[in-house]
């Protein structure tokens, strides 16, 4: 027989028995756990669980383990989401004109590595409206000119706002879209917007940034994923990873290495979110891969 499965997910303040009230209170409305991960964070005393279980009792229905479960976060005071193992997270993917982001995520959603749904590809450019369309996924070209004055600005992201509403976006992924986000549009999308960005060590911002790196000597190049703020790339990491490159690269293979570690970093940190395996606490982020 097949069972409902869950995906059940909680922080709160740290304190005794949590995972035992939890477990017993899945055990009493006829659940079964399939598997548990936990984290206390001693620095910031708060506790953080994520538990995959199936709901096995019949008599037991999805509204009344749901209030049921609501009445038990009320008591621990607990930050949830309960969800639904099946369901396929919609996500909107955002690409202005470097593609290789766009096209691995997309490789990783038709071949069924990446358990999303995505509804629309929105960008400020047409390169890849064909890329779209040998998907079968809607195009939207948002056009945005440059040093466009703050109200085109607005009008556009308006534009953006009403498409993620239409078609109930869950995630909405920055896969190399280089438009710095309205402060206004950042607060909508806090904790269900992803960015990419190259890491250097050190760190080269503005134009060019694998010549500049290339021009310094730099011997480990990388790239993170994290979650979209006010704050310009700095905000909660899901996700980074290196490659080690040497003297004899020139400044086209550092970017080549770099793309190649910015399609898996985001894919990464795109999987782990639509798995519900990544709580935010704070400015970091607890991933329970």
């Amino acid at each position: 027989m097949i069972y409902p499965e869950y995906i059940l997910t909680l922080s709160c303040q740290d304190q005794r028995g949590i995972v035992h009230r939890v477990s017993g209170f899945l055990a009493d409305h006829g659940c079964n756990i399939i598997d548990s991960a936990q984290f206390g964070d001693q620095e910031e005393h708060r506790f953080f669980m994520r538990v995959h279980f199936s709901r096995e009792d019949s008599a037991v229905s999805d509204e009344a383990l749901r209030a049921a479960f609501a009445d038990l976060a009320r008591d621990m005071q607990l930050e949830w989401d309960l969800h639904d193992a099946h369901y396929k997270p919609r996500v909107m993917l955002m690409v202005s004109k470097i593609g290789h982001c766009l096209n691995d995520l997309l490789f990783r959603y038709k071949s069924g590595l990446l358990p999303v749904e995505i509804p629309a590809i929105v960008s400020n450019h047409m390169d890849f409206y064909q890329l779209a369309a040998s998907y079968n996924i809607p195009f939207h070209h948002l056009p945005l000119a440059t040093g466009a004055p703050e109200t085109a600005k607005l009008a556009q992201e308006a534009k953006i706002i009403e498409l993620m509403d239409m078609h109930q976006v869950d995630l909405v992924v920055l896969a190399r879209y280089m438009q710095i986000l309205s402060p206004s549009l950042c607060a909508r999308l806090k904790g269900k917007a992803i960015n990419i960005h190259h890491s250097f060590l050190p760190s080269f911002k503005g134009a060019k940034p694998y010549a500049q790196a290339h021009h310094r000597g730099v011997k480990l190049i990388g790239a993170t994923a994290h979650f979209v703020t006010g704050d310009l790339d700095e905000g909660p990491i899901i996700e980074q990873d290196v490659e080690r490159v040497d003297h004899s690269m020139d400044a086209a293979t550092l970017s080549a290495i770099g793309r190649d570690v910015e399609c898996v970093v985001l894919a990464r940190a795109v999987k782990w979110f639509v798995e519900h395996r990544v709580l935010q606490n704070g400015s970091k982020t607890v991933v329970f891969k």
